[in-house]
């Protein structure tokens, strides 16, 4: 009876979003999209993209008792397991059916990178439709940090970003998003990161994409991840950092969920002059704007907000800009903000460059004098392409025959990224 029940229709898939933010038509900002944008598919259902009720419910109409779901839960965010062969506790005949209908395969790894003596993994994913987002591993002396995609590709479109130069393609799944973080944490408990077996600690979404343009699926994934097993892998969401380019949208909604994870904004420029060329989101929600949700996030939830700010010689890292974004910061009257200078990760031929070591310092100094805290960001992988972005274009220089068949990245082979 289990045999044939376990034949019933295969649970719906999720809607695709477009991933585009909102109020495109309205304004001077557009979202930059890939060719690939309007052949987007949607991604087979997983038990991380259901609830537990819905988990329930689908055993249920496979003829299963309930807690057959629960099992399923505890051996995916306990275990970090979908291999038929560890679901010990569910009978034989029953484990592989179980499997392909709750743990479908979503994210295959294609490229692995390693560097820093092998304390930084970078992997670039293949997912089930042959799109490519990639997710950097990190360990640290005192914690263990990863760095996830959140879209395939990104419509935002900043001239210096190897990902915003290659368009969007589409929003990934909460559970696309949330095996990048099982595959890691597995890694490391078995001890496939340099130092011995360990427990992710962290989480950024820093990677592909902008989170706040892919909210539903991205809040998903986060309460996911921060809940404790069996119904999530028990970071803590303390630990959680959701970047933005400035969706003031998406920061005003993510202060309303009561989540405590923190707020990073990258900002990159001090002046709206000069952010509407680095950032183009800037011609839909200003700098104040953007400033006035972010320290509003400060006050919701009573956590520091970073300030991201890549430094691009002679563009964005003179004194000049220093005081700018002092002042902007100091306007607010509170320790609200802490500020991550980032040294630029270029790629060869780019008109966008690090900034000089001295200029760094001036820069930080500055902040520091004006009473804002400041620590230059601890810059990853630079020899494994290690922006993310940047590896996906090297991977179809490499291969051209399979980006005739993902599409094009011709523009982003030269473009430099920062996260």
């Amino acid at each position: 009876m289990a045999r044939a029940a376990l034949k019933a229709a295969p649970a719906e898939e999720p809607e695709t979003e477009s991933g585009l933010t909102e109020g495109g038509d309205a304004s001077k900002f557009h979202d930059h999209l890939s060719i690939r944008h309007k052949s987007r598919q949607k991604p087979p259902r997983h038990l991380a993209d259901m609830t537990r009720e819905e988990r329930e419910q689908t055993v249920v109409d496979l003829g299963l008792p309930k807690f057959r779901a629960h099992q399923l839960e505890n051996h995916y965010f306990a275990h970090f397991s979908v291999d038929p062969k560890d679901l010990t506790d569910i009978p034989a005949v029953q484990r592989q059916s179980l499997a392909n209908r709750f743990f479908p395969k979503l994210i295959t790894p294609l490229l692995t990178r390693t560097a820093d003596n092998g304390m930084t993994i970078k992997t670039l994913w293949k997912l089930f439709d042959g799109a490519r987002i990639e997710s950097v591993l990190m360990r640290y002396p005192m914690r263990t940090t990863l760095c996830i995609s959140s879209q395939v590709g990104c419509g935002m479109g900043c001239p210096f970003c190897a990902t915003g130069m290659l368009g969007l393609t589409r929003n990934l799944s909460a559970a696309e998003i949330v095996e990048q973080v099982r595959e890691a944490a597995k890694l490391v408990r078995d001890g496939g990161i340099a130092g011995g077996p360990a427990r992710l600690s962290n989480i950024v979404f820093m990677g592909m994409g902008e989170p706040m343009a892919n909210y539903r699926s991205v809040v998903s994934a986060i309460r996911e991840i921060s809940a404790l097993p069996p119904l999530g892998f028990g970071i803590s969401a303390r630990n959680i950092t959701v970047s933005t380019v400035g969706v003031v949208t998406g920061i005003k909604k993510l202060a309303k969920e009561n989540i405590p994870v923190r707020l990073a904004v990258s900002l990159h420029a001090p002046n709206d002059t000069l952010r509407d060329e680095l950032v183009p989101m800037n011609k839909r929600f200003d700098l104040e704007t953007v400033m006035d949700a972010a320290h509003d996030y400060f006050l919701a939830s009573k956590r520091r907000v970073s300030i991201e700010y890549a430094l691009m010689r002679g563009i964005n890292d003179q004194a000049v800009h220093a005081r700018q974004l002092a002042r902007r910061i100091n306007g607010y009257g509170d320790d609200w903000a802490h500020v991550n200078p980032i040294p630029l990760n270029p790629v060869e031929g780019s008109k966008w460059t690090a900034s000089k070591p001295e200029d760094e310092a001036q820069f930080i100094r500055i902040l520091r004098s004006a009473g804002v805290t400041a620590t230059l960001r601890d810059t990853r992988g630079n020899d494994i392409d290690g922006a993310c972005g940047q590896l996906a274009a090297r991977y179809f220089a490499e291969h051209p025959e399979d980006e005739a068949q993902f599409g094009a990245f011709d523009s982003i082979k030269k473009a430099p990224e920062t996260c």
